[in-house]
């Protein structure tokens, strides 16, 4: 029963909350959105938090500690021109947490061909926004940085591990490194109309595909 709760009932109610947050803030719904967008995060820690843990324990943990930060991001980026660095804090705390997650274990050497797409991308982003960041270019760097190397480990544990969890992990790190580079483009480059409805879009699968490799 725990499982099916886990694995259908808590996505199913993550979905409607995801939902709901995508369409307040396109809607300029705003009380629905400060609810909708942070119980979306947390019934996402919901679904790590039920795992059985097959994993390792400490992976549950740091996967746990990533989405608690990630959801002290959402709830700062909420109001982005008072606490947006705070909330560029809270996601590079998350980032780092869920590459100490996915690094490989001793004696599992990191494929670099695995981690160049991830680089490139990385290098691609920052000179694409390094006109628009100002102040914040070396923290956009950092974050890039940190973000890249997240997903990088994300592949290279698919690759050597297979299975169904580090796929999931895989393809959630990919969104949220799809996701970071939509809401960067439009904070720091050029605003696009359906930016923050794909900012969410993928924001939400991929935390909730990271919450169940655990």
């Amino acid at each position: 029963m725990a499982e099916t709760i886990r694995t259908f009932i808590l996505p199913v109610c993550v979905l409607i909350a995801a939902v709901l947050a995508i369409w307040s803030q396109a809607k300029g719904r705003q009380r629905v959105h400060y609810v909708a967008k942070p119980l979306a995060t947390a019934l996402i820690i919901a679904v790590a938090a039920l795992a059985a843990t097959p994993v390792p324990a400490v992976y549950k943990t740091l996967i746990l500690a990533g989405l608690v930060c990630s959801l002290l991001g959402d709830i700062a980026l909420m109001f982005p021109e008072k606490w947006f660095t705070a909330g560029l804090v809270a996601f590079l705390a998350a980032q780092v947490l869920y590459v100490l997650a996915f690094r490989p274990a001793a004696g599992h050497p990191v494929s670099v061909g695995t981690f160049l797409p991830f680089i490139f991308f990385g290098l691609l982003m920052f000179f694409i926004l390094a006109p628009g960041l100002g102040p914040m270019k070396l923290a956009v760097l950092v974050y890039i940085g940190a973000i890249t190397a997240m997903a990088g480990f994300a592949a290279s544990r698919y690759v050597d591990l297979g299975g169904t969890r580090p796929l999931l992990a895989f393809l959630g790190a990919v969104l949220f490194l799809v996701s970071d580079s939509v809401l960067a483009y439009d904070r720091f480059g050029k605003k696009f109309g359906l930016a923050r409805i794909l900012v969410l879009a993928t924001y939400f699968p991929a935390q909730l595909l990271i919450a169940l490799s655990v």
